[in-house]
């Protein structure tokens, strides 16, 4: 139970970030970055597409260098942590991956490989793994042909689109297409034999990210099962 409490809080993390942004950003982008969360919240209320218990679709992606990696490869060295997440642009995205990096020796111990997919171009997942220090695969998932399979995906509000420019990033520059489509953030774990054992969202709104002692807690309990 040791690592679980060395996990770090991604709740805490939130609060410092949200604090951060605050001072950082002007009030007219912030609240419309917080009625477009409070909306996602409101409109996906069912948000997985697959259960536990149920089959994990297979699927190969290209990684940050432009590696193709597919699951069944994955699966022979372990079971799987699937993470889908927005983009390197988010905030929430970036804190959460990192936090997941402070525990991948945690997950590694208890027989898992930890991924995380976007609909990301290479590049921009490339500057994600190398923005965040991350060990693991972060892979591209263009069309997000995979996280539709796993986890809703909606269409990015024009309003936070725009915003964003206002900010100086351009939204679509990170994708291969412009259909500025996302995924709503879930976390499975998959077993060596396909079998989704931990299927979890938090809701709709998007800085709400499940925590890292949750995934080791379900990692340490299908083990002690076991």
């Amino acid at each position: 139970m040791s690592t679980i409490t060395k996990a770090p809080s991604y709740s805490e993390g939130l609060k410092e970030l949200q604090n951060n942004l605050a001072t950082m950003l002007p009030d007219e982008a912030l609240a419309v970055f917080d009625t477009d969360a409070k909306q996602l919240q409101q409109t996906h209320t069912s948000i997985l597409q697959k259960k536990v218990g149920d089959q994990a679709p297979l699927f190969s992606l290209s990684n940050a260098v432009d590696e193709t990696i597919s699951l069944q490869s994955l699966l022979k060295k372990g079971k799987v942590v699937l993470t889908f997440y927005r983009g390197n642009w988010c905030p929430y995205c970036n804190l959460q991956l990192n936090q997941y990096q402070q525990v991948l020796h945690e997950i590694k111990a208890l027989g898992a490989n930890l991924v995380a997919i976007s609909p990301q171009s290479a590049d921009a997942s490339l500057s994600t793994k190398e923005k965040n220090a991350l060990k693991f695969e972060v892979l591209s998932d263009n069309g997000n042909i995979v996280a539709r399979q796993f986890t809703t995906v909606f269409t990015n509000a024009e309003s936070s689109v725009s915003a964003m420019a206002a900010l100086g990033i351009d939204f679509n520059s990170f994708y291969t297409d412009d259909s500025q489509e996302l995924p709503v953030p879930a976390v499975f774990i998959i077993e060596q034999d396909g079998t989704i054992s931990f299927a979890k969202a938090i809701d709709g709104d998007y800085r709400n990210r499940v925590e890292a002692s949750t995934i080791l807690s379900a990692l340490q309990e299908k083990n002690t099962v076991k």
